[in-house]
């Protein structure tokens, strides 16, 4: 564990109490799990040489060996990395938990010893050193390494936001920067350096040393060590003088070696110091001044710009770094092991082993199963950081491959414990499924497999470790390596499932007990297959789910591309019809290869529909049934009906299927006690009533389309209209139904899913802000990017939703730029990628109609040399360089047709512009949105600075520009079930209006997560944003600004800087800063955050009228109204073209644009904006309604205010008053107003009732739900007025990743959306 994890981990959770929460989370089955492990805090004091004694806090349940990390980080004792820890003359083993310590209590002192040094202790703490000296440096996080990243946070704010609570003297600069003023992004492209501010600090760099290396002397000589010598260090200091150190048992010191002469022995004075830190401090004063200078600047950073991201961030930007001496990075550059492996002992790691062994851990209760999702999440976060070195490796050429003999491209590798295999065609295995475009996809869907059976998390069956990766055109696959499999042929380890795509197939009992279960989960029908030899064989997965028994005697399944049914919307079948609403859409299109499946989150929602029908299917003849019988709820007909409901129906659908569904349910369970509780005595009509309800649950079975005539079942078969796959009487009932099934969930998602995602974008329930977003929004409701041409073209006919369209429209081309740019990087020699890749942006973004290309001269004297080897072509590395300088001859006409064919091709999307200029400004988005989105793509970095991409003559980037090249890398991401039941929980506890109890279990939620996760999580984030938004709503505004501004820093450290996410968090935490009095603060964070949108998304954009209106605001509160009046008016107009003219979102700013206004005086204008905020409240909510009356007071206000000044300017005309204009009395408003107003648009609601009002409302609430099935009348007004001011709309986007809904609630009570407030 680093130390800053645990650093970290005691920050969060200062005294982790984790009291008996367990009776309100659902996860707590049994009482065993009610008690949490008892895990108490106490303090101990700590005395290291040469330093006062101090205090620490640690736990019960810690490691001695955190302490020791603890100490490592601390300003007054980083300097010693070896020593050990004793309490009262004995000394603690470092893997001891405190609990078991004997005698440790409160209070105990815990002395610090130094100890002899061994040659690893001085190699780490050499390693220590120089980690301490490049700490506040951003070299990692530009170069994305060891899980540094970016964080911006306190630079925007020019300190802890925290710390300026207690100095309260900031000075309210409030100008906004021109750059983000409404408008200027139209005439300009946004400036990029802004993107990463540059902090005071930053500008004087502190060095201390100018070179520290192990010196060439090394090892020691035989009669040295026996001196106890172990390493030799070469030191300059920054005052120019060179010394060569001698690491030994005791410590370092000064030897008489020069770089011409050897001699170990001791100068004079030697400066012998246990720590090479205190020697440096003698030698030089400078270090001794900078370093102590460092440290303080190290320490005083928030823990969360430090600790380690689980996962790599990369940015898209940086700049040219200085390069300098490092012999330990050079020394960590060629050996396998991570950083830390050194420490580990015996050999390389064995991922399988550790991968599979924590999966078998036990999983009984809440303590075992937290330390089961750790280690699974530990060991997944380290293997995949091996995994992305090892593939970079393997592209750069730096492993050699295990068939050596072989064609490049069938080439695979072996590096630490890993297996790598590239994504092409080899031995013509996709010959039939489209060749090397088959191979590209085949490990993206095998990963989707993965992650599915990882999380149905069955005992017993194992998948490998893996990890895709693509990185300078080439795609890569990581797999753990299952024991024992390199040592036979494949054929003899297959015990399951086929080799060869169904012409041999075998089968085995168990696998097919094992997969039969975890299918009951994925919905995956056991099905029957013909090999070649006319045999049936079962199987329960498609045929190319191989099972193989490793030597260590586990099951495990691989090839998992096709666990889901195939999409036969994009499949051209002979004989197979589609539906005409697929048809008319222009199905079947022929995709590039045939490995389309549906989406599991697609085939989950289908069968919850289609269960829903049969519920009510049944349920409405069971009615009739019994209408005789003493039950007779209403109940609202339905008829059989199949998915293919239009859209409008669905509106009303939405509404009603919450009652629906629980009404029916009742019925029908209600139906059949009542049947066999019946005529006991009656035997005939007990056996009649039997035989109906058999009758009733066919004829529903057979309307869902139903695999059984007695029970719903609902499963597929993943290998119908598989090529090359013969079934067993294809033309059988049983079979038809099978097929049959396919083609319906495909035409759920054309027909149901499609207009439900439009429909969630015009609710506002989802915002899309970049390409990123959108897809997740798609891919939450199962639809896979492929259609996305298709939602493009429905999008278009939908005025409101045009910023949508306008992000799918640049998403389409930079996925066909994306597909262009592989091939295109696939051909290149090492020497021109830099040239090549520039060029490429040249013809992508510059206005330069022919950019120029300078082909790097080496190469042209390489080529002829190289024509002798010609005859060994075949045997080159597809990784080797290519002759060819074809990339040379791309230019921005050829590039643009070849991306208006991709798009054709790929997505069935007519590009209409016919240049990339014409696309710029058609859609009107800026060239620097288009670069951020390519360069994240693609994993390019480039050179921060300003580009120009108007100048025709001349080109924008050059070869200088392209500072890096970074793998995109995919993979699964273990979750931490409890900790996401216990957040659930939470939040339906907060909708109900428990704050108290939702804030305690979404609090003990964080604990969990970090408890899994460590200190650095996306998931983590998202509950800090929670746990601010709740504290603020309790009136605790300090604690919210806490939890906000640890979300805003990781979100930055883990999400991105510019990531949407990052921007939502940057907006509350200003509304938390304004609510603590730090107005100029809350100001430069809500710049920052409309910077960010407008390098997103641009400005037309319904996120970016939610920040306008809240720095108009903040403005108008300082007085600012001539700037406040641009935001708020752009806020207005975006409002109206996303919300629609007459909503109540409009009509707030309205109200916000006149109040400014009338604070300039300028009330005629004033005047005509309320009444428009008037009209449309009194249409929307009626006269009585307290909105409408605030506003007609308003205007009365108002109107009073004009006639005043009216009379006064007359009586200047008419020459009755000598004096001049009068001052106009305005009173700023206060504060307090100016918050209220930030809450309304923010979605946060404070309604103040008494406890006896809220009885009321529960049992009112309650009733509602009963009775809502009957009254499907429209919304109340006000209810209506609630949800309108209530969405946060990226919230719920966000919590739709996490498949929660987060609802915004109100003290002293909570109000749920459901409910009119009267």
């Amino acid at each position: 564990m680093t130390t800053d994890e645990n650093l970290t981990e005691n920050e969060v959770s200062p005294q982790k109490e984790k009291t008996e929460k367990g009776d309100e989370c659902n996860s707590c089955k049994n009482d065993q799990e009610v008690v949490f492990i008892q895990d108490l805090g106490f303090n101990v004091k700590v005395a290291a040489p040469g330093v006062e004694p101090f205090d620490i806090q640690v736990s019960s349940m810690e490691l001695v060996q955190e302490i020791h990390q603890l100490l490592m980080d601390r300003e007054d004792t980083c300097h010693r990395t070896c020593f050990s820890l004793q309490l009262e003359g004995t000394t603690l083993d470092n893997f001891a938990e405190l609990k078991t310590v004997e005698g440790l209590k409160e209070g105990s002192l815990i002395k610090v010893v130094e100890e002899p040094y061994t040659m690893r202790e001085a190699r780490i703490h050499v390693r220590h050193v120089r980690d301490l000296l490049k700490s506040v440096e951003p070299i990692d996080a530009y170069n994305g390494a060891d899980g540094a990243s970016l964080s911006f946070l306190n630079t925007v704010t020019a300190g802890d936001i925290m710390e300026k609570r207690r100095v309260r003297s900031d000075p309210v600069d409030c100008t906004p920067p021109d750059f983000i003023m409404p408008g200027y992004s139209n005439e300009k492209d946004l400036p990029l350096l802004p993107l990463h501010p540059v902090s005071k600090e930053q500008g004087s760099k502190l060095q201390c040393l100018k070179v520290l290396t192990p010196s060439g002397w090394n090892p020691p000589p035989g009669h040295r060590k026996l001196h106890g010598d172990l390493l030799y260090l070469q030191v300059v200091t920054m005052e120019d003088k060179h010394y060569h150190i001698t690491a030994s048992t005791r410590g370092f010191y000064v030897n008489n070696c020069t770089e011409e002469e050897f001699n170990p022995k001791p100068q004079n004075p030697s400066y012998l110091s246990h720590s090479l830190i205190e020697l440096l401090n003698q030698v030089s004063s400078t270090f001794k001044r900078n370093f102590s200078q460092l440290q303080k600047r190290r320490t005083s950073r928030h823990p969360y710009e430090r600790v380690p991201t689980p996962y790599q961030v990369y940015s898209w930007v940086g700049p040219q770094l200085e390069h300098n001496i490092d012999a330990i990075r050079a020394e960590d550059a060629f050996s396998s092991k991570l950083g830390y492996e050194e420490h580990i002992p015996g050999q390389t790691r064995d991922w399988n082993e550790e991968l599979q062994t924590t999966r078998e851990l036990p999983r009984k209760n809440l303590p075992e199963r937290l330390l089961r999702e750790r280690a699974i999440f530990k060991v997944h976060s380290d293997f995949v950081s091996a995994a992305t070195r090892g593939a970079m490796a393997v592209i750069d050429g730096n492993v050699m491959a295990i068939n050596p003999g072989e064609e490049a491209k069938m080439q695979m590798f072996i590096w630490n414990n890993i297996f790598f295999s590239l994504g092409f065609d080899v031995k013509d295995h996709y010959k039939d499924l489209g060749g090397d475009a088959a191979a590209y996809v085949a490990p993206r869907n095998d990963l989707q497999g993965v992650k599915v059976y990882n999380a149905v998390d069955l005992e017993g069956l194992f998948t490998l470790g893996t990890v895709v990766l693509d990185y300078r055109g080439y795609r890569v696959t990581a797999q753990s390596i299952i024991p024992g499999i390199l040592e036979r042929e494949q054929e003899q380890s297959v015990v399951y499932g086929s080799i060869d795509f169904g012409k041999t197939i075998v089968t085995h009992s168990k696998y097919l007990d094992l997969l039969q279960k975890a299918g009951n989960q994925l919905k995956i029908l056991p099905h029957k297959v013909v090999n070649e030899k006319g045999e049936e064989v079962e199987l329960c997965s498609s045929v190319e789910c191989k099972g193989i028994i490793g030597n260590d005697g586990r099951h495990y399944i691989l090839d998992l591309l096709r666990t889901f049914p195939p999409d036969v919307n994009f499949l051209k079948i002979e004989g197979v019809d589609l539906s005409k609403e697929a048809t008319a859409l222009g199905f079947p299109i022929e995709h590039r290869h045939k490995l389309s499946c549906l989406r599991q989150e697609l085939i989950d929602a289908f069968v919850e529909s289609r269960y829903m029908m049969f519920i009510k299917c049944a349920a409405v003849q069971l009615q009739q049934l019994t209408v005789k019988k003493q039950i007779t709820p209403e109940i609202p007909q339905i008829e059989k009906k199949e998915e293919k409901e239009d859209n409008e129906k669905e509106k009303g659908e939405g509404e009603k299927k919450g009652m629906e569904e629980d009404e029916a349910k009742r019925i029908v369970e209600s139906m059949t006690d009542s049947i066999t509780s019946i005529g006991t005595g009656f035997s005939g009509e007990k056996q009649e009533m039997e035989d109906s309800t058999k009758e009733i649950v066919k004829k529903a079975a057979n309307a869902v389309g139903s695999l059984k005539d007695t029970e719903f079942d609902i499963r597929f078969n993943p290998d119908v209209f598989s090529p090359g796959v013969v079934h067993p009487e294809p033309t059988g009932e049983a079979y038809k139904k099978q097929c049959q099934l396919v083609k319906d969930a495909a035409d759920f998602l054309l027909t149901v899913q499609i207009p439900a995602f439009i429909r969630d974008c015009l609710d506002h329930n989802t915002a899309p802000m970049d390409g990123q977003t959108l897809a997740d929004a798609i891919h939450n409701r199962g639809i896979n990017i492929r259609y996305l041409g298709k939602i493009t073209g429905m999008i278009q006919k939908v005025p409101q939703l045009e910023y949508v369209h306008r992000i799918a429209c640049t998403e389409l081309v930079l996925r066909a730029v994306k597909h262009i740019f592989t091939q295109y990087l696939q051909g290149l020699d090492m020497l021109s990628i830099a040239c090549a890749v520039s060029h490429f942006l040249n013809c992508l973004l510059s206005s330069c109609t022919n950019p120029s290309v300078t082909v790097p001269d080496q190469i042209n004297s390489k080529k002829r040399s190289r024509n002798k080897s010609k005859n060994n072509k075949n045997k080159q590395s597809p990784l080797a360089p290519s002759d060819s300088v074809t990339w040379a001859d791309l230019s921005p006409k050829s590039l643009w047709a070849q991306i208006k064919k991709e798009c054709k091709a790929y997505f069935d999307w007519e590009l209409q512009p016919e240049s990339g200029e014409a696309f710029v400004t058609q859609f009107s988005i800026t060239k620097t949105m288009l670069m951020r989105s390519f360069c994240m793509k693609t994993g390019i970095q480039i050179l921060i600075r300003e580009y120009n991409f108007e100048d025709k003559n001349k080109q924008t980037f050059s070869d200088e520009d392209i500072v890096n090249m970074y793998p995109i890398v995919k993979h699964i991401s273990p979750r931490a079930t409890d900790a996401y039941n216990f957040y659930t929980t939470g939040q339906s506890k907060i909708q109900q209006g428990f704050l108290k109890d939702g804030y305690e279990l979404i609090s003990e939620a964080l604990n969990l997560l970090n408890n899994v996760y460590g200190a650095m999580h996306p998931e983590i984030a998202q509950c800090l944003r929670m746990l601010a938004r709740l504290n603020y709503i309790m009136g605790d505004h300090v604690e919210a600004l806490s939890c906000q501004q640890k979300a805003v820093l990781m979100s930055e450290r883990v999400n991105g800087l510019g990531h949407p996410y990052t921007i939502t968090e940057y907006t509350h935490l200003a509304l938390y800063c304004f609510a603590n009095t730090q107005v100029s603060t809350s100001l430069k964070l809500l710049y920052r955050a409309r910077y960010l949108a407008l390098m997103v998304c641009g400005e037309n954009h319904p996120e970016v009228a939610l920040i306008d209106s809240n720095i108009g605001l903040i403005l108008h509160a300082v007085g600012e109204y001539d700037i406040s009046l641009k935001f708020l008016e752009k806020a207005l107009a975006l409002n109206q073209r996303f919300h629609g003219a007459k909503t109540l979102k409009v009509a707030v700013s309205y109200h916000l644009v006149a109040r400014t206004q009338s604070c300039m005086g300028d009330f005629r204008s004033a005047l005509a904006n309320e009444k428009e905020t008037f009209t449309i409240y009194k249409t929307q909510l009626g006269e009585e309604h307290e909105k409408t009356k605030e506003s007609g007071e308003c205007l009365r206000h108002l109107t009073q205010q004009a006639v005043v000044l009216q009379k006064k300017m007359n009586d200047i005309y008419q020459g009755k008053s000598k004096t001049g204009l009068p001052p106009i009395q305005i009173q700023p408003p206060s504060m307090g107003s100016v918050l209220d107003m930030l809450n309304i648009i923010n979605g946060i609601l404070f309604v103040q009732i008494s406890q006896q009002d809220i009885e009321n409302f529960k049992k009112e609430y309650d009733i509602r739900q009963q009775t809502k099935s009957e009254t499907d009348k429209p919304e109340s007004s006000e209810k209506a007025d609630l949800k309108e001011i209530d969405t946060d709309n990226k919230e719920a986007e966000a919590a739709a990743e996490s498949k929660t809904e987060e609802s915004v609630t109100a003290a002293p009570a909570a109000v749920m959306e459901d409910i009119p407030v009267s």
